[in-house]
């Protein structure tokens, strides 16, 4: 039997991805060729290993058994590799990361290019979702280690604080802001434009508006912060953000913000296994957010 490791690295890409398109960008192919590495390993096994239901791709219960044994045999080569480039003082290996969209854009860049810079023999590998689709991909060893807004319930987790971060309400350009203070009450009789539900930082707000007595009357719901920036300058309404997400707009006058009362913060957090092993190029990637979490202070 003829069975490509390439191969099986596409198709564990596909798996965690549920789609041919988002793996090929992640392995630099063309779709066609992820399908067609797939379509091998299926005739090379006489077996379907993934199946598409709507737009999503899942795999088949062969699937699913080879990708269990085949990972561990992934992870125990690329350690290899990793303590052979050990012996030659090299820093090596893969990073697979998960964060929500608004730190990959506003919170990590800077870090993550030094990490690349110093090591340029690693791989890093970012997914981006929500804090419970990350914390369940840690707990699972999909992911190495996850950026996420706290709290997180799963034991299996150790959780190291990476940054406080402050909330404030943004408005369109211009907005003359009745106090230099907004209340939950002064916000919930506005049209407002808030994170979708589910989401960590959605329950962030809408406790503390409960605290404040009020509750946001049908507010616009949107998955994406670049989204809401936009709807909020054009003057549909009013939100709630993160400062580090909003403070570019701020001072460029494309969006107005003030600070809330009482003042309402999130912290976010750096989680991984409890018992991950760790690894020279694990080591070295969480001495890079360490520097991050300084000068964040």
């Amino acid at each position: 039997m003829n069975i490509q490791l390439a191969h099986l690295q596409t198709l564990a890409t596909v798996a965690r991805h549920g789609s041919f398109s988002r793996a090929a960008r992640e392995l630099s192919l063309t779709q066609p060729a992820v399908s067609m590495q797939v379509r091998q390993l299926e005739q090379e096994l006489g077996l379907p290993l993934l199946e598409r239901v709507g737009k999503r791709t899942y795999t088949t219960r062969a699937g699913e058994l080879l990708l269990a044994h085949a990972g561990r045999a992934l992870r125990e080569l690329e350690r290899g590799v990793e303590l052979v480039q050990e012996l030659r003082g090299i820093v090596a290996g893969r990073i697979r990361l998960g964060t929500s969209a608004s730190f990959s854009i506003y919170l990590l860049p800077s870090a993550l290019r030094r990490f690349r810079a110093r090591y340029p023999r690693t791989e890093l590998v970012v997914v981006t979702g929500n804090a419970p689709e990350i914390t369940r991909a840690v707990v699972a060893n999909e992911l190495d280690v996850g950026i996420v807004s706290l709290p997180v319930r799963e034991r299996e987790l150790a959780v190291t604080a990476l940054h406080r971060d402050e909330l404030v309400a943004i408005g369109p350009p211009g907005r003359r802001w009745p106090r230099p203070r907004a209340t939950a009450a002064e916000l919930a009789r506005e049209p407002l434009i808030l994170f979708e539900q589910g989401a960590t930082l959605r329950r962030v707000i809408d406790d503390w508006f409960q605290r404040g007595g009020a509750a946001p009357a049908l507010p616009m719901e949107l998955g994406n912060t670049e989204a809401i920036k936009k709807l909020v300058e054009s003057g549909l309404g009013l939100s709630v953000t993160s400062w580090f997400a909003a403070k570019a707009e701020v001072r460029a006058r494309r969006l107005s913000a003030v600070k809330l009362v009482p003042p309402l913060f999130r912290q976010i957090g750096i989680v991984l296994r409890r018992d991950k092993p760790k690894t020279p190029v694990l080591d070295a990637f969480l001495g890079t957010l360490d520097d991050l979490r300084r000068s964040l202070v």
